[in-house]
């Protein structure tokens, strides 16, 4: 990331914080470079499983030329997705969690590595999402062809 792309995409996470300065300090301070940002006001965050998460952004990627962010957690155990908001409160589906109004989610810096969790793809700063249709689409595709391998294997 440039450093302009850099300070738009701060600014537009910051956007979300009670406090945005307190939250840019939490960035600049804290050893681990991450701060918790409230979901539900910009955005949504659609977390998946990584063993259904990377196929899903592979699927994604070939889609489109640039998904809504994507964090990853320690281990890319999880994957969470950047949607618009509104999406985790109409979103069915079994082992997809769902984060919006009322939720925080833990943030890395996105110019930087931070400890535990980190960007997939980062956000740009103009405020650029995952649409959900879109994102259900390759899911599909991305479980389908994990069950095509399956029977292909076995």
């Amino acid at each position: 990331m440039t450093g302009s792309e850099t300070r738009a995409a701060v600014e537009w996470l910051t956007s979300v914080a009670p406090d945005p300065g307190a939250c840019r300090w939490e960035w600049e301070r804290n050893p681990q470079g991450i701060a918790l940002l409230p979901a539900g006001k910009r955005w949504d965050v659609l977390i998946l499983p990584g063993g259904l998460g990377h196929p899903t952004l592979d699927v994604l990627t070939r889609l489109i030329d640039r998904p809504g962010p994507v964090l990853a957690d320690f281990g890319e155990s999880r994957m969470g997705f950047f949607v618009p908001p509104g999406t985790a409160s109409r979103w069915i589906g079994t082992g997809i969690r769902g984060a919006g109004p009322g939720t925080w989610i833990v943030v890395p810096h996105p110019g930087r590595a931070a400890g535990g969790v980190r960007w997939l793809i980062p956000p740009d700063g103009s405020g650029t999402l995952t649409d959900a249709a879109l994102l259900e689409l390759a899911m599909h595709e991305a479980a389908g062809a994990a069950a095509q391998d399956g029977r292909e294997g076995g």
